[in-house]
């Protein structure tokens, strides 16, 4: 199989299809990535600026490195922050109503609220990079050293800001009741 590194450099030779293979293969991951962050219609407007910003930037990619994926979300990361500075200070709620008859999405948000709920603060309380780093492992599979190339950090501070970013996870009051009701479920069943 052909890598990225690859792909990329036939790209930069002049085969634009070689491009066009590179997207297909982490299409879904980047857009996950930024529908976690943004929601699915910002995330599917913001996926066309990456992959805009990613062909026009290809040729500061490292040759070295076999798969892109690192480097994807390092240019998604920069898109999703111009995003967000851009946005009013309020972002209005979506009209529910143009929704279709009948579609309940609480059964399947009932399930992720409680988590969700306990777990915001203290995510919140993380310093945003130490968040990135931990967001970057825990949701997108990334390696340590991955993460690192992503957010344009040596490998040494990542490790250390996800070390940073579990313990101040681990003592928060919030985390620690999580896993305390967590534990009386699985032992009631």
């Amino acid at each position: 199989m052909t890598t990225d590194a690859e792909l990329i450099g036939r790209s930069l030779a002049g085969d634009n299809d070689a491009f066009m293979e590179v997207i297909c293969r982490h299409e879904g991951a980047v857009g996950a990535y930024l529908a976690r962050r943004v929601g699915r219609e910002a995330a599917e407007d913001l996926l066309g600026e990456v992959w805009v910003a990613a062909f026009e930037s290809r040729k500061t990619y490292d040759l070295s490195f076999p798969e892109a994926r690192p480097w994807l979300y390092g240019v998604a990361l920069n898109k999703l922050r111009r995003h967000l500075r851009s946005r009013p200070a309020e972002d209005l709620v979506p009209d529910v109503t143009s929704m279709a008859n009948g579609w309940d999405p609480w059964p399947a948000v009932d399930a992720r609220v409680d988590t969700q709920a306990a777990l915001r603060p203290a995510l919140d309380r993380l310093r945003p990079e130490e968040r990135e780093v931990l967001t970057l492992v825990a949701w997108e599979d990334l390696t340590v050293a991955d993460a690192a190339r992503a957010l344009r950090m040596p490998a040494g501070t990542a490790r250390r800001l996800l070390h940073q970013a579990r313990m101040a996870l681990r003592d928060a009051p919030e985390v620690v009741a999580l896993l305390i009701d967590l534990n009386s479920v699985k032992e009631s069943q």
